[in-house]
Order: structure tokens, then sequence, then C-alpha cells
């Protein structure tokens, strides 16, 4: 779940992967692509988006793909999946089947990811290099 910048907007990924934006306080449903599109976010941790796309990789089921977390710079997305693999991107990544810039493999699936505020890309891309 996620509020826009000036806290008028929520989006949330359903169960039936959907993307789904609300107005805040109403409740209402947004379905205007065009205002939804023109929406600036304070925080992305949608699997599910236009921006996101280049995150599912060609052989991907809909439910692989379990979290994912942009930086408060805007800039980086991490995600992790159902195989152990937390993978960092650059956002938006809008076009299908995207490289990785890094990619990191745990022990078991990755349910939830955050990005700590203080962390770069460099930092991110140290702890990938010095975790593989």
């Amino acid at each position: 779940m996620d509020f826009s910048a000036d806290s008028s907007y929520l989006q949330v990924s359903t169960g039936s992967y959907k993307r789904q934006v609300y107005e805040v306080p109403s409740g209402k449903q947004l379905v205007d692509q065009a205002v939804i599109d023109r929406i600036t976010w304070a925080t992305w941790t949608s699997v599910l988006g236009d921006e996101v796309i280049g995150i599912w990789s060609r052989h991907a089921e809909k439910a692989d793909v379990n979290c994912a977390c942009v930086s408060h710079s805007g800039i980086n997305l991490v995600t992790g999946d159902d195989f152990g693999m937390v993978k960092l991107f650059d956002f938006p990544c809008p076009e299908k089947f995207v490289r990785t810039c890094f990619c990191m493999v745990t022990a078991t699936n990755t349910v939830d990811i955050r990005i700590l505020s203080c962390f770069s890309r460099t930092h991110m891309m140290e702890i990938f290099s010095s975790l593989n």
C-alpha cells in the first residue's frame, strides 16, 4: 500500500493481481489512467503497474515476484521473489524484460523488502557485490 506524495491517493495491489488507486479520504476508486499516470507517489511497494513492467522475466508467473521497494531518491527499485532472488533495477523500468543491475540469492523466498533511506545506489551495489 502506497500513498501519493500529497496524500490524496492510495494505491494497492490486489490478490487478483490488479493495481487499484483510490482517492483519500473518500475511498472512491480512480479509474482514469491519465490521472493515475500524473500521480507522484511518496513510496512504491507495488509489483504491479506500468512503472515496473521490467521486473518480470520472460518466464515469470504472476505470483513469482513478491515484493518491491523504490529507494527514497526514486531512482532504484529492489525486488524479491519466490526463488530467493533480490534484484536491483533502475526506476522506473517500463520496458519489458529489463536486465537487473545486480542480483543476490538468499536462502528462501523473499516476501518483503525495504531500502533504508541512508542507502545510495553505490551502497546497495557494494552490499550486493559482497554477498555474491
